[in-house]
């Protein structure tokens, strides 16, 4: 999401933004070989849809390590060099003629506290400058609950070479158990502040209201702070986010 602009132009191209935003779909590497990639990402085009984000994915249930389809992609490195060959044209069957070059925007995911299969945080910040060489045009960050955590990780990128946008990626809160879920599930940490105030929470309501507003607070920091957009992760439960944006916009 963009900040709302102070002329009718400007709001517009807000407007734009936001639509391409949400015209966006994921592309996974798991469950996929690599014609069917190339399936998806055509009707994709033909759909009129641009904007992408590739991911790895995670592994089946009961699968300790991500194991692709037998001619499918091993990491979202390989996913981002396919999708950079469709944009110049070159499809798996490199005899086609007159091939159509597809148009797409590629995003990756970054992680600012580390991807919990990567070794060290240095060899996860080396793993995704593969992905922004291989092509990627942006990035989207894994969910973080203090925003110091998303500074950090930028001038950490910058260090090493990644110039491209980094979108932060923000999850209200509105569910007492995620207090405990979402560290164990996304491997990540929550800020002690929140962490004492959800503990607080009677009821799934109580921890609704302090995430929208531990949410508005992060957004509000991040805008000043001039990011270039923000990512909500809503999974499917919007009503929250409405609450945000008009708090922040």
């Amino acid at each position: 999401m963009l900040p709302r602009s102070s002329t009718s132009t400007e709001f517009l191209l807000y407007l734009i933004s936001f639509v391409e935003v949400l015209l966006k779909a994921n592309i996974l590497c798991g469950g996929f070989t690599k014609s069917e990639t190339e399936y998806v990402l055509i009707d994709l085009n033909f759909l009129g849809i641009k904007n992408v984000l590739a991911l790895r994915g995670d592994g089946i249930s009961g699968q300790h390590v991500f194991k692709p389809e037998p001619t499918g992609h091993l990491n979202a490195n390989e996913l981002v060099k396919q999708i950079v060959s469709l944009r110049k044209g070159k499809y798996l069957e490199g005899d086609l003629k007159n091939s159509t070059p597809l148009d797409f925007c590629i995003g990756v995911a970054g992680y600012p506290e580390k991807h919990f299969e990567a070794p060290n945080p240095e060899q996860d910040l080396l793993f995704l400058k593969q992905k922004v060489d291989a092509g990627a045009d942006y990035i989207v960050t894994q969910m973080f609950f203090e925003n110091q955590v998303y500074y950090d990780f930028v001038n950490r990128c910058r260090e090493i070479g990644i110039k491209v946008p980094i979108i932060p990626g923000l999850k209200p809160i509105n569910l007492k158990n995620q207090l405990t879920v979402l560290p164990k599930i996304f491997n990540i940490d929550l800020p002690k502040e929140l962490a004492n105030e959800l503990a607080k929470c009677k009821d799934n309501d109580d921890a609704r209201k302090v995430g929208t507003e531990w949410s508005v607070y992060q957004a509000k920091d991040l805008v000043a702070n001039h990011a270039p957009s923000l990512h909500i992760y809503t999974y499917g439960v919007s009503d929250n986010v409405k609450e945000i944006m008009k708090a922040v916009f």
